[in-house]
């Protein structure tokens, strides 16, 4: 029997993808669709059920005809190459032997969000995002980037579903459901340059066998800032993931108010698309064919939970369930499906049901030439990324890439240089060997620039190292989300008692105090009275020492603006950034020592 011609890889990507097309079954087809989360044993073997998810992955594979899928989880370097070479040979072995994509979340971070599913572990440690844009530097971003796309590739992950931007927002506020910890700051012209950078990084001049794709997720702001969205089209971005913009009491979907206008549509026109695309598919989503998309011939992937209930964004879809956001609760699964595919969504985040596209084909409702050209544009990416040819990985090689010594030394400079030095009342750089008390720092990381004591009052000077707060999301919509009110103390144990706990220790000895900013904090009383104040986006209790010794130096300046009191936040407008007249540090604040 002839090779067909989509295994030829010296034929046109054009001629590949309809060669394949054309052999593709309904069923085959519906499963292009849908990007689904899947865990993995921590010995490297194939998860079939039971445990955190409910997918079976052979079930997945073979029955469901899913080559797209979200590893969720941390795990050993050598075990998920192993597991990633046992998914891609259950896939050859198909009818059609199509290689899985395989997607993550960020795996870079120096910061464990708690009840995240992808912290970095073995993966070299970066700065959050904002620290990159406290640098500001887009050279650092694109071989930041690359970086990740090395430790990516070693793996077999091949699309990055960052970088997450929500320009526009007001991140100080925690208005629209603004999360800044996947986000380049607050400005929307700074976050174009990086995401351009980050882009480039990622998957080079154009998508190819060594890129990994990157997908741009967006949810914008009150003033629909453009240009981040057009930088990572100008870039060449594989995906685009448009996030709900949550109803406002205008009805304008541009704040997350909980007034009673319908739910705003997240608009494909932030890159030149036409039809707006409802958080849920909403009651004004307009139907017909797939829209125009001048500017952007990528994939578009919903966000995770658009067609399951709040709360169960890994889990199956429930038929006649209360499926996804406010405004569309009244449609079930199958018209939401349809409604998203009007819209010119190409594949599901976070979902699993083909069996609804199969019926909605069979019934009428979405032509299966409405199904091809998205499932075109999946196909074409799994060609250009050269999966065809090389699906496989070698432990070895993982093993001797992943948190490389090359990209750990990166990795560790970025950290020192995003630090954002807040205040300094002659107290920094720290001389000599002081006697020091730390809270929140390693004791045997400390024992190395001073000597470590346990009373306060036997210190010359205290280290302190805090988190911004997070509490309880009653909606359990986002559950990755940091909760809490930005107006909290910024303490790892909320509450009055913590606060007077840290501001009687900064009466009794000069301290230094390092908050971890993973979003915007309002520290008026911690500010007026720390000896010396710093911010930091994910750093080594190393990274910081290095700073506060003098041996390192700290570059970063505030990507977006902190606070006065809570009455100054609650009065501005929700979609404006860096606005206030008397913030406690504005945007761009950072100090010299």
């Amino acid at each position: 029997m002839p090779t067909p011609d989509y295994r030829d890889p010296n034929l046109p990507v054009e001629e590949r993808v309809e060669d394949l097309l054309a052999r593709m079954t309904l069923a085959e087809k519906a499963g292009q669709l849908f990007h689904t989360p899947l865990t993995m044993n921590e010995d490297g073997t194939l998860d079939e059920g039971g445990g955190s998810l409910p997918h079976g992955t052979t079930a997945l594979v073979t029955d469901g005809h899913l080559t797209h899928v979200h590893l969720v989880g941390r795990y050993g370097v050598r075990e998920t190459a192993e597991w990633v070479n046992r998914l891609q040979a259950l896939a050859a072995d198909t009818r059609l032997g199509i290689p899985v994509t395989l997607s993550t979340a960020p795996r870079h971070s120096c910061v464990d969000q708690r009840g995240a599913p992808f912290a970095g572990g073995p993966f070299s440690a970066w700065p959050e995002p904002p620290g990159l844009a406290a640098i500001g530097d887009a050279e650092l971003v694109e071989r930041f980037g690359d970086t990740v796309r090395r430790e990516y590739l070693a793996v077999g992950l091949r699309v990055a579903v960052h970088p997450a931007v929500r320009a526009g927002h007001d991140l100080a506020t925690g208005h629209g459901g603004a999360d800044p910890c996947g986000t380049f700051g607050s400005s929307a012209e700074l976050t174009g340059e990086l995401v351009r950078a980050y882009v480039r990084g990622l998957q080079g001049p154009r998508l190819g066998p060594r890129s990994v794709a990157a997908v741009f997720t967006h949810v914008p702001g009150g003033d629909r800032p453009l240009a981040p969205a057009e930088a990572a089209a100008d870039a060449g971005c594989s995906r685009l993931m448009p996030r709900p913009a949550r109803p406002t009491r205008t009805g304008t979907g541009h704040g997350d108010g909980d007034g009673d206008g319908e739910s705003a549509g997240v608009d494909f026109g932030v890159v030149g698309s036409g039809p707006g695309f409802g958080s849920g598919s909403g009651r004004d989503t307009p139907t017909g064919p797939l829209p125009e998309r001048p500017g952007f011939d990528g994939i578009v992937c919903t966000a995770p939970g658009l067609l399951t209930a709040p709360g169960l964004l890994t889990g199956p879809a429930i038929p006649d369930g209360p499926h996804g956001e406010r405004g569309a609760d009244h449609l079930c699964l199958a018209e939401r499906v349809a409604r998203a595919l009007d819209a010119g969504a190409d594949q599901f985040g976070g979902e699993g049901c083909p069996e609804v596209v199969v019926e909605l084909v069979r019934s009428d409702r979405i032509s299966e030439e409405r199904v091809d050209a998205s499932v075109r544009r999946l196909l074409r990416e799994k060609f250009r990324l050269g999966l065809f040819e090389r699906r496989y990985v070698d432990p070895d090689r993982a093993e001797e890439t992943v948190g490389a010594a090359e990209f750990t030394a990166l990795g560790a400079t970025a950290q020192r240089r995003s630090l954002t030095i807040l205040t300094n009342h002659s107290l920094l750089p720290l001389t000599d060997r002081p006697n020091l008390y730390v809270d929140g720092v390693g004791a045997q990381t400390a024992s190395l620039y001073g000597n470590v004591v346990t009373d306060p009052a036997h210190a010359d000077v205290a280290v302190l190292r805090l988190r911004t707060p997070h509490g309880e999301r009653p909606d359990h919509a986002e559950p990755f989300r940091p909760g809490g009110s930005p107006t909290s103390p910024a303490s790892p144990a909320s509450g009055e008692e913590r606060l007077r706990e840290i501001l009687a220790l900064l009466d009794a000895v000069p301290t230094l105090v390092c908050v971890t900013l993973e979003r915007p904090a309002v520290l008026p009383e911690i500010a007026s009275r720390a000896a010396a104040l710093v911010a930091d986006y994910g750093a080594s209790d190393t990274a910081l020492l290095d700073v506060a010794f003098g041996r390192a130096r700290a570059e970063g300046r505030l990507p977006f603006e902190l606070r006065c009191p809570t009455a100054a936040m609650e009065e501005s407008a929700p979609d404006v950034p860096n606005t206030t007249g008397t913030p406690l540090f504005p945007y761009g604040h950072g100090l010299e020592i």
